[in-house]
């Protein structure tokens, strides 16, 4: 039976019986999404829906959602691929222990099974395989590793994957693969997609491949760039992301507060939505060559301009400011919130990745040869020129919006779903009544918080895994939260109990380490019930 569960106030989740009913509605909302639907997550019993509240609301959507007639017969095909495997993983002897049959017997019945890519997530080009030989179900680690090396082919429930880069993770290794699992030059850069055909091919030796060394390139002059002189405590390059990729295992990540993004873009001129940079913490100088134009948003932090023939220069926030070729622009310590984001005139010169330049950090996935990595001491941004800005600069700053410091409470709004089913009573009051602070242990990828109460659970164990959302928050075992950042995973198996709505997620993004924050459910238009159809 078809469930239809409020995923945040932009999404929901439509859940199904099983993996087969998830991926057939998948297919069928594939190949005809309904009005307003921007994004679909397909995962193990679900497929989340992200939609456009101006072209469609949540109860017109839920109920066009439980009319959609799941696709019957055989499944559209999307290709099929060959994946060698040397069958020598870590957790080889374990596996055959647990299905009770020899390692040898494991390989041969991994690589004769037909394995169909029914979802993907974790990782861009991750595949979740699920296969024809029933003997495969198989548990996680009880301790996950901490670093597995890529091309990894392991073991997870009744799913089987390929790792395809290093990453953390606690599936079952059975084997490796050379194959380039993801490549940003090959079109599409996942050699994996929903709907796949899958066979590995047994490997008996270990293959050699042999690259010619080609000459150094050299060192490109650009007329216009900025130097990183100081990073600071973390210096990435953002812009609104590159929403649409879910079916590569990509999500949209983007900078985490785009109102200081596209106020620093409309004081240079820039389009509204044009890369910069984001520091996180302050402590960063950047050097210009070229003369250049800056506008710094966001968080608080004493900002200067350093020049060799005078005294430093103070910098308005929010201000458009005018540098000269060798001039350094320096962020001292974050006063108030977290995040400052500074626009360059004309913007960056980068070659975009999946149609962004964002820097995506869980991922790693970025333009050019930074992967997604933050900025380091050295590293040279090439920058288009004010010139070709398309607009003037604004002579007029955007006030600052208020931040929070340590110490400070905050409200953000939630909506709750979809499973705040699987806690008790209690531990849905406890959410919304208790303070919870944020602790030094957060990143892009989500906040971590502490509260002196944990959330009790009613349910125990993890979910299938299923799409989350921006603003999602998600509670592991101990029952202290996590709110996902942009860099989030696409997927992921711990309940999420609410979400933060989409006009207060700019501020989720600018909590420093010690604020204390204060949940507060809001009621979309329609109640729970109305969307459930109940």
């Amino acid at each position: 039976m078809r469930h239809v569960l409020i995923a945040s106030d932009q999404a929901l989740l439509v859940e199904e019986d099983d993996l087969e009913g998830a991926m057939r509605l998948h297919a069928a909302l594939a190949a005809e999404p309904p009005t307003g639907v921007v994004e679909l997550v397909p995962a193990a019993r679900t497929v989340l829906v992200r939609f456009d509240p101006t072209l469609v609301d949540e109860v017109t959507l839920a109920k066009e959602l439980t009319r959609v007639e799941a696709v019957h017969g055989s499944l559209p095909a999307s290709g099929s691929v060959t994946i060698g495997v040397r069958y020598d993983g870590q957790d080889l002897d374990e596996v055959a222990d647990l299905l009770g049959i020899s390692t040898e017997q494991v390989a041969a019945r991994h690589a004769a099974a037909t394995w169909r890519v029914a979802f993907t997530g974790y990782a861009p080009g991750f595949g979740y395989l699920v296969g024809d030989d029933p003997i495969f179900d198989v548990p996680r680690r009880s301790s996950p590793r901490t670093r597995i090396p890529a091309g990894s082919v392991g073991l997870a429930g009744t799913f089987s994957g390929v790792y395809p880069r290093e990453s953390p993770g606690g599936w079952q290794l059975i084997g490796r693969t050379d194959a380039p699992m993801w490549d940003l030059h090959r079109d599409p850069p996942a050699l994996l997609a929903p709907g796949m055909t899958v066979r590995f091919e047994r490997l008996e030796r270990e293959s050699v491949s042999v690259t010619e060394a080609s000459p150094a390139a050299d060192a490109v002059e650009h007329p216009f760039a900025v130097e990183v002189v100081r990073p600071g405590l973390q210096l990435v390059l953002e812009d609104l992301g590159r929403p649409g990729h879910a079916a590569l295992g990509v999500s949209a990540s983007g900078t985490a507060d785009r109102r200081a993004l596209r106020a620093a873009n409309r004081a240079v001129g820039n389009a509204p939505g044009a890369a910069g940079f984001e520091l996180a913490g302050g402590g960063a100088v950047l050097r210009f060559t070229g003369p250049a134009v800056v506008a710094v948003a966001g968080a608080a932090a004493e900002t200067t301009v350093v020049r060799s023939d005078g005294p430093p220069l103070p910098v308005e926030h929010g201000a458009a400011t005018a540098l000269e070729d060798g001039e350094e622009l320096r962020l001292g310590a974050v006063t108030a919130g977290l995040r400052a984001v500074i626009a360059v005139r004309g913007g960056l010169d980068l070659e975009p990745a999946l149609g962004s330049v964002s820097s995506d950090t869980l991922a790693g996935l970025g333009p050019g040869d930074l992967g997604g990595r933050p900025l380091r001491t050295g590293d040279v941004v090439p920058l288009h020129g004010p010139a070709a800005a398309p607009h003037a600069v604004d002579p007029h700053p955007a006030p600052a919006d208020p931040l929070p410091a340590p110490g400070d409470t905050v409200e953000l709004r939630i909506v709750l779903g979809p499973r705040e089913d699987w806690f008790t009573p209690a531990g849905v009051r406890t959410l919304v009544e208790q303070e919870w602070t944020v602790t030094p242990r957060s990143d892009r990828v989500g906040v971590r918080l502490e509260g002196a109460v944990p959330l009790e659970r009613d349910i125990a164990g993890e979910l299938p895994s299923e799409g989350a959302v921006t603003g999602a928050i998600q509670v592991p075992p101990d029952g202290q939260p996590v709110l996902f950042l942009p860099d989030h995973p696409l997927t992921g198996g711990y309940p999420i109990i609410g979400a933060v709505i989409d006009r207060d997620l700019d501020l989720a993004g600018q909590l420093p380490p010690g604020v204390r924050i204060r949940f507060r459910p809001v009621a979309l238009e329609a109640p729970a019930a109305e969307i459930r159809g109940d």
